[in-house]
């Protein structure tokens, strides 16, 4: 028995949809910790598209079983369309596919109305970049212990008492503060006992079906959302989720010990990209900037946004190691490099004269730094089709032995496309060292 959790190290979108895919091939279970959909995994498999905002990416495999932990924010219209779409091409999620916490929170329509609203009234350069979907209202409500779990479906009077408070109080919101349209509790009450039917099947005890699980030997995944800098304690505090993206909150979000995880990895883009609002250090403005985004493909898979793209961030890199205690590197699009003479990488930050090895916690000196670079030789050529890593071009293995070294942490996954076939698998977390 393994249990492995795997991480953003960066802003997200650093491809954790692809690896999990591949890992899951190795797991039983495969358990999402965090965040709501204004997340999303793509994959492509066999040249077909796949979007995640909830469902772990595991459910493309049959045989495992997909676990929503109650570290999640679930809002229950976006996971019956994803039910739904799942079920259009072929692939039925039963009970015995898939289990939601009891304890996972739900995301209300007022949720989304209040993120919205919030966000409008904010001034240019205050603005947070939010989805508007309602996260940080919801994880808001979660703190302040009004919110409304995913159990509370099966109570409807408990239901119908906890939403006629909620929507009281968001309405006055709504409307005497944000002047915003007021939300109806019929409505609302009306569609969610319609939720209730269909996703009461699903609703269970997950932190003891993982320790039953665990018992008997089955091999446990944890899928991370968003990245390390995203992280509501560790990140570019306020442009940030309103979670802990970090692999600490694997065993908060699903109620497994920490005792029983055995290994962490961080997924690592080869070069580094951010959706919205916020800092980036190495943010490219020029031509190569331009090429990483076209060839990368990077608009985001929730929002269709375009991603500002940079060299790779070899400072957050290292703070990712050290938050996440990462016991291994999926380093991923490094063909989106093919191609460059020449790769950046930030070794370290200048700011006003001094040394900066790690991303300030002030949000004003976060934005001043300045990233002091080293050169490493490109290399021509796509390396699509390769399928080994000894098969890459001598450049490209250096650079990424240059990124183990730095970050003293050896890759255990080297992604050179973007299909399930085009993946290097160097070491499988999933067999002990």
């Amino acid at each position: 028995m393994s249990s492995v959790v795997v991480v953003g190290t960066q802003w997200g979108d650093e491809g954790k949809g692809k690896i999990v895919d591949l890992l899951t091939k190795y797991a039983d279970y495969v358990v999402r910790f965090q965040g709501g959909n204004n997340a999303g995994h793509t994959l492509v498999v066999d040249g077909k598209k796949f979007i995640f905002h909830i469902i772990p990416s595991g459910i493309l495999y049959e045989d495992k079983k997909c676990v929503i932990g109650n570290g999640v924010i679930i809002d229950p219209g976006v996971l019956l369309q994803e039910i739904a779409n799942l079920e259009d091409k072929g692939l039925t999620v039963t009970a015995d596919r898939m289990v939601i916490s009891e304890n996972a929170h739900l995301i209300m329509p007022y949720h989304a109305s209040l993120d919205k609203a919030r966000e409008a009234s904010l001034s240019t350069g205050k603005k947070i970049g939010t989805t508007g979907r309602g996260i940080g209202p919801c994880y808001m409500d979660k703190v302040g212990r009004v919110g409304i779990k995913a159990g509370d479906l099966l109570d409807e009077d408990l239901f119908k008492e906890k939403l006629a408070l909620a929507v009281e109080e968001k309405n006055y919101l709504l409307t005497n503060i944000y002047n915003a349209e007021p939300v109806s509790f019929e409505t609302i009450y009306s569609s969610f006992m319609g939720y209730a039917e269909s996703l009461s099947q699903y609703i269970s005890d997950v932190s003891v079906e993982l320790d039953v699980a665990r018992k008997a030997g089955k091999n446990i995944l944890f899928e991370g959302a968003q990245g390390t800098q995203l992280d509501i304690d560790h990140g570019t505090y306020p442009f940030v989720t309103s979670s802990n993206t970090i692999a600490g909150n694997a065993c908060n979000g699903s109620g497994f010990g920490p005792v029983h995880i055995d290994e962490v990895i961080g997924i690592l883009k080869a070069y580094t990209t951010r959706v919205g609002e916020g800092p980036f250090p190495t943010e490219l403005f020029d031509t190569v900037g331009d090429q990483l985004q076209q060839k990368g493909s990077e608009f985001g898979a929730t929002t269709g946004r375009k991603r500002r793209c940079g060299w790779l961030d070899g400072v957050v890199a290292n703070d990712a190691v050290r938050l996440n205690g990462l016991t291994g590197l999926a380093i991923t699009k490094l063909d989106v490099l093919s191609g460059q003479p020449v790769i950046k990488l930030a070794t370290k930050y200048d700011l006003n004269g001094q040394t900066v090895n790690t991303m300030p916690s002030s949000i004003k000196k976060a934005a001043a730094v300045k990233p002091v670079y080293e050169d490493i030789k490109g290399w021509e050529g796509e390396i699509d089709g390769v399928r080994s890593f000894d098969d890459l071009p001598q450049e490209a293995k250096d650079y990424v032995r240059r990124i183990e070294d730095f970050t003293e942490t050896g890759a255990v996954i080297v992604s050179v496309g973007p299909d399930r076939e085009e993946t290097l698998l160097l070491r499988n977390p999933f067999e002990k060292k």
